[in-house]
């Protein structure tokens, strides 16, 4: 306790969101996991059980691009707040006798965990942005900033990776009912507690934005979100629907199997998220730029042509498919902390809710158009096309990173030559 209580205010404002981050992840992951063997073991087809995440994905785009413009008015504690207790209210939705858990009720269940899920996230990483000191003309605020943005983007997906373990586990050991209970109680304490916790003011503007803010009129706000979009279709346009069904229906994986693959490959990709600010030159004092994005992302849109000519050629599609992706991953996260470190380093500060929310409406956009393709396209063409499809969504979130604006060159002013603000307004010049 004296530990903590010796850190700084802003610290401990960041120990407590990533804390209610990390709780979320993992109720959000095993809910996922639960509702998918639960309703697998009652007879459900892949494709029926992808339906019942729609609504998740559909509320998860409205959510972003009008959370943001809530949490201006209202503060980011109360948007983090209120994103918590309509998880404990989405968990409870499903203590109901079974057979009152039709499709329509759990879709309705999952768009409340889909609300839920964008006004959490939005609100864990705008707060970033105003706990980082501003001070933009100092590269080390900057660096500061990534490594505080890479950590916690790349611990909440290694977290949501363990939840699907976890949902198994207490889905194998509980049954549904109890283990949905064990996690509602869990959740509602770590709510209570951030409602004591969290700062009242956190992320509120200065003056109450209108409705119509919530679109962005920053060209690279607005150029990094469409990119974003491109690089999340990449990823669900293979990974929801196709490859689950697939290594199961032709390489015979048993869903214990494919849950696992699934599993690891997520906290793979958190854990290099996490390691990303090394693998991009945070030891020399490098932050991430246009032209930085665009290299990554070009060898990332590499990989799903390769795995897909592999597989054209019948070339052990065994073994090339599932380690193809497994590098996938790994170079998606690097793609997906940059993105996410830009997002909040272009920013504006007194609106940062409502960029990031706007931003982060791209990407739930992305990924319901990748879910949607994920279905339509492996069922009529096969999962080659969806890997096409994936490189084709790489190439165009490359093309546009070359539109992105470059950081302004660090300059060796001091603290007291330049203030945050002053610093603020060099970053925004560029």
């Amino acid at each position: 306790m004296r530990a903590v209580s010796g850190l700084s205010a802003e610290v401990r404002q960041y120990l407590v969101i990533t804390g209610n981050y990390w709780a979320f992840t993992l109720t959000d992951g095993a809910l996922r996991m639960l509702v998918v063997l639960h309703f697998h073991a009652l007879g459900y087809s892949p494709l029926q059980i992808a339906l019942l995440f729609l609504f998740y994905e559909v509320f998860g785009v409205v959510t972003n691009l009008v959370g943001g413009w809530l949490g201006a008015r209202i503060g980011l504690n109360r948007t983090m707040n209120i994103g918590l207790g309509l998880q404990v209210v989405a968990l409870g939705m499903l203590l109901v006798p079974s057979a009152m858990l039709t499709v329509a009720w759990v879709m309705g269940a999952q768009a409340i965990s889909g609300i839920a899920k964008d006004l959490n996230k939005l609100s864990a990483k705008s707060s970033i942005k105003l706990l980082v000191p501003d001070n933009l003309v100092l590269n080390k605020e900057q660096d500061r900033l990534y490594k505080w943005i890479a950590l916690l983007t790349g611990s909440k997906n290694a977290l949501k990776g363990g939840g699907f373990f976890l949902g198994g586990v207490l889905l194998t050991l509980l049954g549904f009912h109890d283990a949905v209970l064990v996690m509602v109680i869990v959740l509602a304490l770590v709510w209570l507690a951030s409602l004591v916790t969290l700062r009242k003011d956190l992320g509120k503007a200065k003056s109450k934005p209108k409705f119509a803010a919530i679109f962005s009129k920053s060209r690279a706000v607005n150029t990094l979100s469409l990119a974003r979009l491109f690089l999340f279709g990449a990823r669900d346009v293979w990974f929801v629907v196709a490859l689950p069904v697939y290594l199961s229906a032709t390489f015979g994986w048993d869903h214990w199997s494919v849950g696992s693959f699934l599993a690891c490959w997520v906290i793979g990709y958190g854990i290099v998220q996490m390691l990303a600010p090394r693998l991009t030159g945070k030891a020399e004092g490098k932050v991430p730029d246009s032209k930085s994005v665009f290299s990554w992302a070009v060898a990332l849109s590499i990989i799903p042509a390769l795995i897909a000519l592999a597989m054209m050629m019948d070339f052990r599609p065994d073994l090339m498919l599932p380690g193809g992706l497994l590098v996938f991953g790994a170079l998606f996260a690097v793609n997906s902390s940059l993105h996410s470190y830009l997002i909040v380093s272009y920013a504006n500060e007194d609106r940062v809710s409502m960029d990031v929310g706007f931003y982060y409406m791209a990407n739930a956009m992305g990924r319901l158009i990748g879910t949607v393709l994920s279905g339509w396209v492996f069922q009529v063409y096969g999962i080659v096309a969806c890997l096409w499809v994936s490189a084709v969504f790489v190439t165009l979130a490359a093309l546009l990173s070359l539109a992105l604006p470059a950081h302004a060159a660090p300059t060796q002013a001091s603290p007291k030559q330049a203030s945050p603000k002053q610093g603020l307004s060099a970053h925004r010049s560029h």
